[in-house]
């Protein structure tokens, strides 16, 4: 199984520079929704198309699905892995020129699965650098995916120049873990709309931690992940559940924390105990540092 998760790890790696590369001219809506009932951009149905291709292509893969699409894509042969992915996390940031990522969980189980089902979850951040995060046997690490490098010198040789077989990705970071003095905070959804107690919460975090909120998740993920504090898109008053896909967005976040030294938290319990009923499932999404939940959780029960 090692191997086959390294082959997903490496088709998304090689993936990245062409989804980033899509970018430039897709930043028009379509006229179709996603499953959540949110437009999409040229730019998330381009992402999705070439990531299930690619990974459909690998033997071990039996099916992909996405935040884009309906329903699972079943693979001809067989396959024990099973994909779920958010393509372009983030993508309304497009129209402002701001962060946005991919994110891939690898199940072991049919889809929906719950986080117990992980085998490793990867973040892609296209941010002033290309990085990815990789979560897998309880560790994570830091890459930077590089597309030149390998192509200057491809080129000086004389082979031929696929864009994909170019990238590679470099460790940066070998043992990613949350500092233990945490820094910033970033909490999603309308404040009008947020619960009182999740407020009152907020009230006590704003007078400890810097706000960083960039209107992508996993941009402000990494945030977390480099300084330390807490993210959240919560239980909203209109929306109980809050925005965020458990199967795309929930598990693999909470899967990457979790093995970072942190906590991720649906309000009572890791994320990665919720049950899942439904592949679009929505789920209040709360990660960081571990005191920082703890306290969230508490806040929450009173």
């Amino acid at each position: 199984m090692s191997d086959a998760i390294t082959a997903v790890l490496d088709v998304v790696t090689e993936t990245a520079p062409d989804v980033r590369a899509g970018l430039t001219g897709r930043r028009e809506y379509e006229t179709d929704e996603n499953p959540s009932g949110e437009q999409m951009l040229a730019a998330d149905i381009h992402a999705d198309q070439l990531i299930e291709d690619r990974l459909l292509a690998i033997d071990a893969v039996a099916s992909y699905a996405s935040e884009e699409r309906d329903d699972i894509v079943e693979a001809d042969d067989g396959g024990h892995l099973h994909v779920a992915c958010d393509p372009l996390d983030g993508s309304s940031n497009l129209k402002s020129n701001n962060v946005m990522g991919t994110i891939v969980a690898i199940y072991d189980e049919p889809l929906p699965a719950a986080g117990k089902h992980l085998k490793a979850a990867a973040y892609v951040l296209y941010g002033p650098i290309t990085n990815m995060v990789v979560a897998r046997d309880g560790e994570v690490k830091e890459y930077v995916i590089d597309s030149e490098a390998r192509s200057a010198s491809k080129s000086a040789s004389g082979e031929g120049s696929d864009p994909r077989a170019d990238a590679e990705r470099r460790v940066v970071d070998d043992d990613v873990t949350l500092p233990d003095d945490p820094v910033v905070y970033g909490f999603g959804g309308r404040v009008p709309d947020w619960p009182d107690d999740f407020a009152s919460y907020v009230d006590d975090v704003e007078q400890e931690l810097k706000l960083r909120y960039g209107g992508a998740m996993i941009g402000d993920v990494s945030q977390v992940l480099e300084y330390g504090g807490i993210f959240a898109y919560p239980a909203l008053e209109s929306a109980p559940n809050g925005k965020l896909r458990l199967q795309f967005e929930g598990n693999p976040i909470g899967y990457i924390i979790e093995c970072a030294g942190g906590r991720s938290s649906d309000g009572t319990q890791s994320l990665l105990e919720v049950e899942p009923t439904e592949l679009h499932q929505r789920v209040p999404v709360h990660v960081g540092n571990e005191d920082l939940v703890d306290r969230l959780e508490t806040a929450l029960a009173e």
